[in-house]
């Protein structure tokens, strides 16, 4: 097992050996970090604030959504242990061509191209 300290950034991630890994409420705080063969363990104080598979590759994230505050409380519990793998922006919103189709238009007699 190796032992590191790490910053949690501003936006709520450690990163370990190139990838990005989720923390619960403790931006800007100092943690000490377990990196086993297949877990990172993240503490603070001792006590372990999150756990998360280690990630192959590089500029990969994995998103713990109990670590993420906001949103309405329905929304809370619909998500409530749910997880993301993947880097930022591989997942877009599906939205109905009907949008684009109002959009263009609008752009073009702007001026925009």
């Amino acid at each position: 097992m190796l032992k590191l300290e790490r910053r949690v950034s501003h936006d709520g991630f450690v990163a370990i050996g190139g990838n990005y890994y989720s923390v619960p409420d403790r931006t800007r705080r100092v943690v000490e970090v377990q990196q086993l063969p297949d877990l990172i363990r993240i503490l603070d104080l001792g006590n372990i604030v999150a756990e998360h598979p280690v990630l192959e590759g590089r500029k990969q994230y994995r998103i713990d959504r109990g670590h993420r505050t906001g949103g309405g409380p329905k929304r809370k519990m619909d998500m409530a242990g749910a997880v993301t793998i993947g880097r930022i922006g591989d997942q877009v919103p599906l939205r109905p061509l009907a949008i684009y189709q109002a959009i263009g238009p609008q752009l073009a007699s702007a001026g925009r191209p």
